[in-house]
Order: structure tokens, then C-alpha cells, then sequence
């Protein structure tokens, strides 16, 4: 028995198999069915699967605590760019008119100094203006302050381009780094821009454009092809595919019709559809992921912990360094007063943290958006860094790692009975129910099964069915039921989830064997967890230790334990975490409501989203929005080179400026070389970030 499944009504009205109800309930195998027909199941899956996501993609905010007083959240308005630009070029064009003037007229310096100064106030103006705003705030060691330090001193020892140059370079850095990070932050809010404000409203035969906010679940709506989906929804009539690229990263459109569940922020490529709205505009899955991507940056990753740290104690601790640095060395008679103040300077120009502060929350901002453009949503920037170290892996079997449907896996034939007649005699005796399991033999029987023949048909609530068709008497249902009625049934010995044994006018004639088959992609993602080094596979399943077993050695998992309640996979789960070595992460995925223990548990809780209960996907770190579980091979992967960049730019960052600090001390360093560096660290560390959004890994 699966115990996590959500279950849907199994009534007689021809309400679709995906009816709308969203009850949880809990069937134990050999169990009766609700609609009457005794089916030998170990397992009852039914998929009135509610879809509420609860996505994130990791819009950062890298106001991150620098202590440095500068402000890093980037977002570039067109118009302030302008300015900056211009105050850029005006401040070069004057630099290079006074070392011109300087060297053409040497016998008036004064012309070209007032030049230089000019140049100076140009670029210099504002972010003093600033330094002195954060002073007044309480920011005393505020970039702003540390930069205006640095030029306004080397105009005081008659170094005027150099401080001119200590502002452009400066400047221009931050334009760079805010084109940059904008640029990045415009491509995740344009992939996340998946929710339309309006709807074509359905009412007696009548379309009008309304405020999706006043759609009411339960109301029709109109969506045409080539329009994005508004809500969530049931299709009620219209066949068509939609492009779910933004919610579930496949770059193959999907086919929809009556009965599908329709996902807001999907595209209509093609036909006009109708849907009955299952959710308001607030509850729909677009509106969770916009939800979710606000409160991303609450969940910060260790390292971006240890950077807020680092730059709140660090940047005090340089600048009474510099003071060191300006006063020593003329004390103890090593440098003049000059040199000193000058290598103080430097050294303060370097010293700010500001690389660390972008760079780091930058990479984990990027990669979350580079694995909502997979389908794969990490609610921050902490399960990013967690998932990094996955070791152990464990999933729930049924939607997780098999489909969640039955299908008819075999037959079981008596003498002289063929597979095809088989099936369409159990396809009669089903043809009245929209059960899956009914609609699972229907399918595999074919449409040339004459069902307008069944004349009479009696249930026996959770046994069986015996219908009449074509004057004949056919009996479907669990063994116990056919022998009731006085039909030998033979016991047979299978692995399959459910069993429906089928008898024609009092005489045997076979059953029908149906199992919940994997996924697709359920093997590969097992041997890619596996290259990705991943010590163990596991899958803990409340279905049979047969079933869960066969399922085991068929995709190739590591363990495979069946018969589980709610309780025993948290006892298991606990167990799989004593194997854990070093800082190592366990894993688990699931999308049950029975799973939410265990996801919550689990170092990183991975939910199906699909298909998934709303449970699981509130309570989970990670979802994959296609239900395919190949995409937690590719979460690792985004996980393990978003920490890698990080960790790359927090070393390259430290160790040039400890270098160029160093350097500076001893008067090795010019000014605008030490600004350059300062400028130059903080470019490259957002171009290593950029590298996560490449397509491959």
C-alpha cells in the first residue's frame, strides 16, 4: 500500500478520473474500493491531484550587510544610468584637459590644477555628499566615507589625478557591477513574469475581460491560443498543447483536453480552451511562485552568513589599520609623513569588502534563477548550499519515482483464453466505471470492445462487478468474490499491485495484472545520481515489499523498503542518516501528504510538484515543477557549481586584497592601481557568478 496518495472519489456519475476532490485517504491493500468494484489491489491510487505551488527563485537582496554603506541592490533605473554615464565622461574629459593643460603649460600650473579640481568635484560630489548622509546615520565606516577619504587625501598631498582617478575608477566599477547584476536579476524576473492580470470570463455563452482577481472557482474561462493561462483550472472543453517552459523548464509543449488540470503562467499554443477555475488568482500556482520569490532572500546560504559577519567586524578593523599605517612607520622613522599618509590611503582604498558583499549573494541569486529555468524551485539560497552536499538520496515510490497510474503490466490466461479476449471481457465488465484502475483496462483492451452490449450490470461495494453482455454473464473482481459465487480461482503468486480476476458465464478465465509502472526518466536519474557520486540510493514505500522491491532492482536503487507507514519511514529515514559521513546531506523526495514528516525530516525535502499534495509542497525545500525526477540530478549539479563559485570568488577576493593590502604598506602600491584592484576583483567575481547561467553545467 502507498500510503501518500492523494485519493479521488470513485463515483458512478461519470465524474472524470480526475475529479477535483482533493481527500487524503489512507487505503490499506486488499482493502474494498468505494465504487463497488473488488479489484485485488495491495494499493489504491487515485489522482485527483491538487496543483499549489509554493515555488521559489531566489530574487536576493544584496543589501546584504556589507558595513560598508554602500547600497547593493543594483536595481538600474535607465535614467540614473544616463547621469552616470555622463558624470563619468565629463569627469575623463576634464582629467585628461588638466594633464593636457599641465603639460602643454607648464609655466601655469594653476590653470591646469583648477581644471584637475574641477574634474574632482565632478566626479567626487556626490559620494561624499553620501559619506556625509551615512556619517549622520551612524555609518562611519561606510564605502562612500572610505572612497572620499582616499581622493579627498591624495588632493591634500597634491596627488589630484590620482584622486580623481581613485573616483572614476570607482564609478565606473559600481556602473559595471549594477549593469551586470541587473542585467541578471531582468532575466529571472522576465522568465518569472508568468501571471496575466486579466481573464475572458465565461457566462451564458457571453466572453467578457475581467480582473482575474474577480474570477470566483467554479466560474468558466476562455483562453485562446496564443494567450498565457491566468489561473488554475480544469479543461472542460478545447484540445490544445501549452508551453509550460517558465513553470517546468520542458522545452516540449504538452497536449491538454477535458479533464487535464491547466496550470496558470502555461502559454496556449495552439486551440481555444475552456476551463473551470479550481483556484483563485492569489492561490494559483503562478501567484505562489511570485510569492515565493519574495521571501527567497530570508534564507540565506552559510557563506552569506559568514560574509555579513565577516564585513561588519572587518571594515572597522582596516580602517584603524590604516590609521596604523599612516602614523607608525613616520614614528619609528621607516617612511616620511608623505609616504605613510599615501600607503594609508591605498591601503583603505583596497580595503573594502564590497566583492565579497555582491559577489557571493549573487552567485546563490543565480543559480536559484538557473534552476527555476530547469523546472527545479529552491526556496534559498540555505537549501541551494545544503542540496550541494547531497551523500544519501531516498524517495517515495508512487508519483515520485513510478507514475502514480495503473497500467496492465500482464495477463494471467487460462486455458484456451487469449490476452486480447481477456481484456475485452474485463473491459465489458469495467466499462461502467471511471475508476483508474477500469480506465487502465479500457485502454489496454482497445476501442473495438463492443460496450453499448453490456445490458445489466450488479455491484458488490468493494468485491466485484458481474455484468451482461451479449447474453452473456461476466464476472470481474477479487478472488474471494468469484469464489463466493462458486468460480475455482486459482492462487496465483505475482508481484503486481492489483489483481482483477475475470470469469465468463461461471467459468475462469484469466486476470488481469496491473501495476504502477516508473517514471520514464526514473532509471536515468538513479545512475546520474550515481555518477554524481552520490553514496546511496534508497526508496521507502508503503506499497508491498514486493512490489517495492521489484520497483527496487528494476531502476537500480541501492535499497528498497516496502510496507511502511507514515511513522516507519521517519524510523528509517533516522537510520539512513546514521550512514552519513563527514557533512554529508541526506535527501528525500516525495509528493504525498503522508510525506510531510519525512520531507520535513530529511536535510533537504524535494517534492514532485506536479502532481504533488499541497502538504508536501508547502513543507518541502525543493520542488521539481515536472515531476521528473531526473531534475533532482541536475538540482545537485546547479547546487554544487553555485557553492563552487562562491567559494571561488570568497578566496580570489580575500587573497588579492590581503596581497595589494600588503603591498600597500610597504608603498608598493600607487592609489588608482589599489582602486583598480579594489574595482577589478569585484568585475571578475561577477563574471565567475555569470558563468552558473551557462546551458551547461
Amino acid at each position: 500500500m502507498e500510503e501518500k496518495k492523494e485519493q479521488t472519489a470513485h463515483t458512478h456519475d461519470h465524474e472524470c478520473c480526475h475529479a477535483r476532490e482533493h481527500s487524503h485517504a489512507h487505503h490499506h491493500h486488499d482493502k474494498s474500493c468505494a465504487c463497488g468494484h473488488g479489484h485485488e489491489q495491495h494499493h489504491d491510487h487515485d489522482h485527483g491531484h491538487h496543483h499549489d505551488y509554493d515555488g521559489c527563485c531566489g530574487h536576493h537582496d544584496h543589501n546584504g550587510g556589507c558595513s560598508c554603506g554602500h547600497d547593493h541592490n543594483h536595481e538600474q533605473d535607465p535614467a540614473e544610468a544616463r547621469k552616470e554615464l555622463i558624470t563619468l565622461a565629463a569627469g575623463l574629459v576634464l582629467l585628461a584637459v588638466g594633464l593636457l593643460l599641465r603639460l602643454f603649460l607648464p609655466s601655469s600650473p594653476l590653470i591646469g590644477t583648477a581644471v584637475l579640481i574641477a574634474a574632482f568635484l565632478v566626479v567626487a560630489a556626490e559620494i561624499a555628499v553620501e559619506a556625509v548622509r551615512g556619517i549622520l546615520q551612524g555609518d562611519v565606516f561606510g564605502e562612500n566615507f572610505l572612497m572620499t577619504i582616499a581622493g579627498i587625501g591624495a588632493v591634500c598631498i597634491g596627488e589630484i589625478p590620482e584622486g580623481v582617478l581613485v573616483f572614476l575608477l570607482y564609478r565606473l566599477g559600481e556602473y559595471l557591477q549594477t549593469k551586470a547584476v541587473s542585467s541578471s536579476r531582468k532575466s529571472i524576473s522576465a522568465l518569472l513574469d508568468v501571471r496575466p492580470d486579466r481573464a475572458n470570463l465565461l457566462e451564458d455563452g457571453q466572453v467578457r475581460e475581467v480582473d482575474a482577481r474577480d474570477v470566483a472557482v467554479g466560474q468558466a474561462i476562455l483562453v485562446r491560443a496564443g494567450e498565457k493561462v491566468p489561473l488554475d483550472g480544469v479543461v472542460t472543453a478545447g484540445i490544445s498543447q501549452l508551453d509550460t517552459a517558465a513553470l517546468t523548464g520542458e522545452s516540449m509543449p504538452r497536449e491538454t483536453g477535458p479533464g487535464q488540470v491547466v496550470m496558470a503562467g502555461c502559454i496556449n499554443l495552439s486551440g481555444t480552451l475552456e476551463l473551470q477555475v479550481e483556484k483563485t488568482f492569489g492561490e494559483s500556482t503562478a501567484s505562489k511562485i511570485l510569492e515565493m520569490v519574495e521571501h527567497a532572500s530570508e534564507k540565506k546560504a552559510s557563506s552569506e552568513k559568514f560574509i555579513t559577519r565577516f564585513a561588519r567586524i572587518y571594515t572597522p578593523i582596516v580602517c584603524l589599520a590604516a590609521v596604523v599605517v599612516a602614523v607608525l612607520p613616520p614614528l619609528t622613522g621607516l617612511m616620511s609623513w608623505s609616504q605613510s599618509v599615501y600607503s594609508a590611503l591605498c591601503f583603505l582604498a583596497i580595503s573594502c569588502p564590497c566583492a565579497l558583499v555582491i559577489s557571493v549573494p549573487l552567485s546563490f541569486f543565480a543559480g536559484i534563477g538557473r534552476a527555476s529555468r530547469e523546472g527545479i524551485l529552491v526556496k534559498g539560497g540555505n537549501h541551494m548550499e545544503t542540496l550541494a552536499g547531497a551523500e544519501i538520496v531516498a524517495f517515495d515510490k508512487t508519483g515520485t519515482l513510478t507514475q502514480g497510474r495503473f497500467s496492465v503490466s500482464d495477463c494471467a490466461l487460462a486455458d484456451g483464453v487469449s490476452r486480447e479476449k481477456l481484456l475485452e471481457m474485463a473491459a465489458l465488465a469495467e466499462s461502467r466505471s471511471t475508476h483508474p484502475i477500469a480506465q487502465s483496462i479500457l485502454a489496454a483492451a482497445g476501442e473495438n470492445v463492443a460496450l453499448d452490449t453490456v445490458t445489466d450490470a450488479q455491484e458488490s461495494a468493494g468485491h466485484g462487478v458481474t455484468v451482461v453482455a451479449g447474453g452473456r454473464r461476466i464476472t470481474a473482481g477479487k478472488a474471494n468474490y468469484l469464489r463466493d459465487m462458486g468460480i475455482e480461482v486459482p492462487v496465483l503468486d505475482t508481484n503486481a499491485a492489483t489483481v482483477v480476476y475475470v470469469a465468463l458465464d461461471a467459468a475462469y478465465q484469466g486476470a488481469v495484472l496491473l501495476r504502477d509502472a516508473p517514471k520514464p526518466d526514473a532509471a536515468e536519474a538513479i545512475r546520474q545520481l550515481k555518477q554524481l557520486g552520490v553514496r546511496e540510493t534508497a526508496m521507502l514505500s508503503g506499497d508491498t515489499r514486493q512490489a517495492a522491491e521489484e520497483i527496487g532492482r528494476e531502476l537500480g536503487l541501492d535499497t528498497a523498503v516496502g510496507q511502511l507507514l507514515p511513522e516507519d519511514k521517519l524510523r528509517e529515514l533516522e537510520y539512513l542518516r546514521s550512514k552519513l559521513t563527514g557533512k554529508g546531506k541526506l535527501l528525500y523526495a516525495g509528493d504525498g501528504i503522508n510525506d510531510t514528516p519525512v520531507l520535513a525530516a530529511a536535510d533537504v525535502g524535494i517534492a514532485m510538484g506536479g502532481l504533488g499534495a499541497d502538504a508536501a509542497i508547502e513543507t518541502a525545500d525543493v520542488i521539481i515543477m515536472g515531476d521528473e525526477p531526473r531534475k533532482i540530478a541536475d538540482g545537485i549539479r546547479i547546487a554544487r557549481k553555485t557553492s563552487r563559485i562562491a567559494a571561488e570568488n570568497i578566496a580570489f577576493s580575500i587573497a588579492v586584497k590581503v596581497l595589494v593590502m600588503v603591498l600597500s604598506i610597504f608603498g608598493l602600491v600607487e592609489l588608482w592601481a589599489a582602486v583598480f584592484a579594489d574595482v577589478g576583483v569585484c568585475m571578475l567575481c561577477v563574471l565567475n557568478t555569470l558563468r552558473i547561467s551557462r546551458k551547461r553545467l
